[in-house]
């Protein structure tokens, strides 16, 4: 660990404000603000757990990303899990079952993680894996989800378990949504925000930052839009290139100051909603927080890799524990070394230096 900076305190610090700004943004539903305080008690008490387990010498990150699926029926133009072969059409083979997903959530709880995102291809294809999420009440999963499969059968189990949070892909307004994603998305989008603002349901909005959208998606003229229709909480994804076709869109330092300078603005003058950015500055934390640093992610058929953008893994959880999983050799030794601090011109540095995690990987797997 980087002596010099705290990360714990810093992630810790980090949870904090997001719940107690998910409460403010709340406090006009009485049933969402009775839920986030329940929750914000649970999430202290994980902070507590996860700062002795520092203070024992055992480093807990407060978030997982889980990827419970790598089935998608949307072809959005740069799709990195595409390029990188993590999300297919057809129906995957030996991926984790609903079981073995409970099983990993039961021990997140354990081990005092706070929130676990929901990721895929599309994660509203396995109902039965968020089932079992809406049975673990201290922790808070956020759905990123393209929107095509929400219907009443889900409408209904979101406002039974409300610490299920469906956050919708959006790229702006209709004409780059539907262009990225396909025509009619941006429509059925605003019909789910609709009928979930009209249930009185928290939702959120998950945006890929490109240098073609960048302006637009932090526009007082789109966040209201979204404001009005009852969403809470907008996450920024800095547009990740995975083939040269696509580097353009990959915001540069220019664009990402503009992005940190305007979400910094955002989070001051209009309170209202929860403004995320990712991997955002990572200057202010240190470097890259993957890698079990700050998260680390699941893949659909169990392997735990250092990020999403990063698919490299020596440890896969169907044969381990969570807390084994998360101190594998590569992590360890991504923590231990530079790359995660290392300069970097992209939105990713394991991205960026992937040759270097995999020799890194190869190293550790062969001692």
């Amino acid at each position: 660990m980087n002596k010099e900076f705290d990360i714990q305190e810093y992630m810790t610090r980090g949870v904090e404000r997001v719940v107690s700004d998910a409460v403010k943004a709340t406090l006009k539903n009485p049933r969402e603000s009775a839920f986030m305080l329940g929750f914000a008690k649970a999430s202290a008490a994980a902070s507590a757990k996860r700062k002795r387990a520092e203070r024992d010498g055992e480093h807990i990150p407060p978030f997982l990303i889980a990827s419970i699926t790598s089935k998608c029926n949307l072809h959005c133009a740069g799709c990195y899990s595409r390029c990188n072969h993590a999300t297919v059409d057809s129906e995957p083979v030996s991926q984790l079952t609903d079981e073995e997903w409970l099983r990993v959530f039961d021990e997140a709880q354990e081990l005092g993680i706070s929130f676990i995102l929901l990721a895929g291809g599309e994660p509203m294809l396995r109902r039965g894996v968020i089932e079992a999420a809406g049975q673990k009440k201290d922790i808070l999963f956020p759905i990123f989800t393209n929107g095509t499969f929400m219907d009443e059968k889900y409408f209904d189990l979101l406002d039974k378990h409300r610490n299920l949070i469906p956050i919708m892909s959006i790229e702006g307004k209709k004409e780059i949504t539907d262009g990225r994603r396909g025509i009619g998305i941006y429509d059925r989008l605003i019909g789910n925000m609709d009928e979930l603002n009209k249930r009185g349901l928290i939702f959120g909005a998950s945006v890929t930052v490109t240098t073609e959208n960048v302006h637009e998606v932090v526009s007082d003229e789109f966040l209201d839009e979204l404001s009005m229709r009852g969403c809470k909480a907008v996450i920024f994804v800095e547009f990740v290139p995975v083939t040269d076709d696509g580097a353009h869109l990959a915001p540069g330092d220019i664009e990402r100051k503009f992005l940190t300078d305007r979400i910094s603005k955002l989070r001051h003058d209009r309170p209202q909603m929860v403004y995320i950015s990712f991997p955002g500055d990572e200057k202010s934390s240190g470097g890259c927080v993957a890698a079990g640093r700050g998260f680390f992610h699941i893949n659909s058929h169990g392997g735990a890799e250092p990020c999403p953008f990063s698919p490299y893994s020596d440890v896969n959880i169907k044969g381990t524990s969570l807390r084994e999983a998360m101190h594998s050799p590569l992590f360890m030794a991504l923590q231990r070394g530079d790359i995660l601090t290392d300069d970097h011109e992209g939105g990713c540095v394991l991205y960026e230096k992937r040759e270097l995690v995999e020799q890194l990987m190869k190293v550790e797997m062969g001692a």
